[in-house]
């Protein structure tokens, strides 16, 4: 399979070799207008709209379940007349994370956009990738079908909260320069009901999930390895964000952090990068790369203290074929002292090489 991967890489550049500068759009405070801002943003550089939770299992333990589709502008000349130029790909992925199996259930996909087959909309959320496909409907519900190698999940995810705009009312700052920002909204306690197919057999699940919809040109600074980041859904309705940003070399200092808390029914709190603390706990290296993950993490968040404690520990996923990237995508439990409080995801890039998006 990767060498089917390495080959149509190698074939969307090939189909439209006439490259120039492009310009992409700074990112800047503005307001975000819905419904509009839930689709796609084609002439910023990255986006992506990531939906992570956990599924209980009726006599066994629960899943996690981890879902990703990226849209990329890439270097093409935006004035190339041909159809097969790849101005734009869209890349997926889909993990399930089962304590049984001790590692993930993974398949992606890679695509250029084009003949109705492959491509984002930019009126709502509705991306598409052949039979891959994630939307949102009227009513505010998203819906998923992903047909994978090894496993099918179709779910549904209603909202039970207000959409959640990080940084400043969805401008969200990565660093210290301005243009190191993106735009960045969550929705976090969704009611997610589901159907698992594997080894030829379906189960109905329900649990809890977390969406982020992200997208930017820039988004790091160039010393930058990469980042920590946590979305979290507490058992009371609260909903932890948090992330650091780390610096390159063997010390990964943190050069940038952010955080946000808010209580259902609740104002949303955000803190200073100085108010926010990743410290590892617990490591696990990799057989494959040879990665250390600290794959549990305390998180300090203003004088909260927080503790991350993976599902299981090898959530490696290994995306060079397609995103160029290997993250460590952990569903987790969240402990505050002895007492667990909630569920969510631990995402960890740059442990491998540094990140390029």
């Amino acid at each position: 399979m990767p060498g089917r991967r390495a080959f149509l890489l190698a074939s969307l550049a090939l189909a439209a070799p006439v490259r120039a500068a492009v310009d992409y759009p700074a990112v800047a405070p503005r307001p975000l207008v819905f419904p509009r801002d839930h689709g796609a943003h084609p002439e910023y550089r990255t986006e992506w709209w990531y939906l992570t939770g956990w599924l209980d299992v009726p006599g066994a333990s629960a899943l996690g379940f981890q879902v990703t589709f990226f849209r990329t502008r890439t270097e093409v000349d935006p004035a190339n007349p041909s159809a097969f130029a790849a101005r734009q790909l869209v890349i997926a992925h889909a993990a399930i994370a089962d304590p049984a199996l001790g590692s993930l259930l993974h398949d992606e996909r890679i695509a250029r956009t084009g003949f109705d087959v492959v491509g984002a909309s930019e009126q709502d959320t509705d991306v598409r990738l052949d039979a891959w496909r994630f939307l949102r409907q009227a009513d505010g519900t998203y819906r998923c079908t992903l047909p994978a190698r090894g496993f099918t999940l179709r779910f549904t995810a209603q909202p039970t909260q207000p959409l959640l705009l990080q940084g400043d009312a969805g401008y969200s700052r990565k660093g210290p320069a301005p243009a190191q920002a993106s735009y960045y909204y969550s929705q976090p306690q969704l009611d997610v009901r589901a159907e698992l197919t594997r080894d030829g057999r379906t189960q109905s699940l329900a649990g809890r999930g977390w969406l982020d919809h992200e997208w930017s040109s820039t988004l790091l600074a160039a010393d930058a390895a990469g980042w920590d980041w946590v979305g979290m859904n507490l058992d009371d309705g609260t909903a932890l964000t948090a992330f650091q940003i780390r610096r390159q070399g063997a010390a990964g200092e943190p050069s940038y952090g952010y955080a946000s808390v808010r209580p259902a029914g609740g104002a949303t709190r955000t803190y200073r990068p100085d108010d926010v603390r990743f410290v590892r706990r617990s490591e696990w290296t990799s057989p494959r790369t040879r990665a250390t993950w600290p794959v549990a993490q305390e998180l300090r968040v203003g004088d909260r203290t927080f503790v991350t404690r993976p599902l299981m520990n090898d959530q490696e996923l290994d995306s060079r074929m397609t995103t160029g990237a290997v993250y460590w995508e952990g569903a987790s439990e969240l402990y505050e002292g002895e007492r667990r409080v909630g569920r969510g995801y631990l995402e960890m890039t740059g442990y491998v090489a540094p990140i390029r998006l």
